[in-house]
């Protein structure tokens, strides 16, 4: 049996630790995960950018979807910028195809331009 590779986005840091690009849209219209964007994973949330309630929003977001503790995920960097990057600390591996379940339901329009399913 092969295991699948983690998305683009997702590196492992060590033993049970590892890190996931994340690009953030605080004060969206509802929270969701909105694709990728530069090999990160898009997540809008509700929360506004303002007294690290984003940061706490999108640490709960992202142990809610990978069906983690909070505890078990903490923001390593980009505490003040929209790309950061979130430490999930785990025995096994999550599961990241839950992840990736979610992505494959966004709709992702043709580029301008291009006929959809042409080149």
């Amino acid at each position: 049996m092969t295991e699948a590779k983690p998305p683009v986005f997702v590196r492992q840091a060590g033993s049970g630790d590892w890190r996931i690009r994340v690009h953030v849209q605080p004060g969206a219209r509802r929270e969701e995960l909105a694709g990728l964007f530069q090999d990160s994973l898009k997540v809008r949330l509700l929360a506004p950018a303002v007294d690290n309630k984003a940061n706490g929003a999108l640490v709960n977001f992202m142990a809610n979807l990978l069906g983690l503790k909070r505890s078990q995920v903490s923001l390593a960097s980009g505490h003040g910028s929209r790309s950061k990057s979130l430490r999930i600390l785990a025995e096994t591996e999550p599961d990241w195809s839950k992840l990736m379940c979610w992505l494959n339901t966004i709709e992702v329009p043709p580029k301008q331009g291009v006929e959809h399913g042409k080149f």
